[in-house]
């Protein structure tokens, strides 16, 4: 598993580039950004998108996670990037940002036998009856932990200086990791995590609640890094209700974090982040709070 197939590996360092000629900034902004391809040689090998300022660094990194789904043909058809809007928005301000396209996604959804809950698609939670969220976070959260100590070992990145974004899946990836608390990661902001939302497709129809809350309050028992949630009313997956409860759980067992709940956007709230459109929401929101970690 740690040795990397031949294709992959004559690709591994090589940029495959979306858009070779640096992008002009916006009019107050002095950095000009490049987008890029990279294939990381991780212990599980993925693709990224990646931007980042012009030159050559070292930068701070943000890690951007994207949601899952639970049905393999969409997997399959997983875009290459999610959130590019809002990732150029941080790659403007300074940061190198990756976001990986997870294992079992996209070109990379290949048809491998799962192991339990873990295969080439490692973010199952098992049965809603016995759902297993603690360790889907966890297993994302790994990923985040590799491309670290891969940037920083290329010396692309300040190593103390990490953002971990998430939305959805991703988001409870972020949480997860920082219950670990690494030392790289200065702060995580996620945009509607959880996990189980939507069951059979149905609005409001969330996979056994209460243990997604008792796993987000054992996730807050440990995690002391800084953490901005953001949530949007007329998210269907995971809504008001349960995301203030989650918020309860996580800072009474001792996390560190502080909750903002948008208005209704869009016809559904859940991906909110990859809106351009509501950059000018939360941008002011992730501004003051990174401006805080100073």
């Amino acid at each position: 598993m740690h040795r990397l197939p031949a294709i992959l590996c004559s690709f591994a360092i090589t940029l495959l580039a979306l858009f070779v000629a640096a992008l002009p900034a916006r009019a107050e902004d002095e950095i000009r950004i490049q987008e890029e391809i990279w294939a990381l040689p991780l212990p599980l090998p993925m693709f990224a998108y990646l931007v980042r300022p012009v030159g050559d660094g070292p930068f701070p990194l943000v890690i951007m996670n994207h949601g899952v789904s639970l049905i393999p043909r969409d997997r399959s058809f997983f875009p290459l990037v999610e959130f590019r809007d809002a990732a150029k928005w941080f790659a403007k301000r300074g940061y190198l940002v990756v976001a990986p396209v997870g294992s079992g996604y996209g070109a990379q959804a290949i048809d491998v036998p799962d192991r339990a809950l873990f295969g080439p698609f490692f973010s199952k939670i098992g049965k809603c009856t016995n759902p297993n969220f603690h360790d889907a976070g966890l297993a994302v959260a790994q990923v985040d932990l590799w491309i670290i100590d891969f940037l920083a070992a290329e010396k692309r990145i300040i190593p103390k200086d990490v953002i971990v974004v998430g939305q959805s899946a991703g988001g409870w990836a972020a949480m997860a990791l920082s219950s670990v608390n690494p030392p790289q990661v200065k702060a995580v902001i996620i945009f509607a995590a959880g996990r189980g939302g939507r069951v059979g497709g149905k609005p409001n129809n969330n996979c056994a609640p209460d243990r997604l809350v008792e796993a987000t309050a054992d996730f807050g028992r440990t995690s002391r890094v800084p953490m901005l949630w953001i949530y949007i009313e007329n998210d269907t997956f995971f809504g008001p209700e349960l995301s203030k409860r989650m918020y309860a759980a996580f800072t009474a067992s001792g996390g560190r974090a502080e909750y903002h709940l948008m208005p209704p956007f869009g016809n559904e709230g859940h991906f909110f982040i990859g809106s351009p459109e509501a950059i000018p929401l939360w941008s002011p929101l992730v501004t003051k709070f990174l401006d805080a970690q100073k």
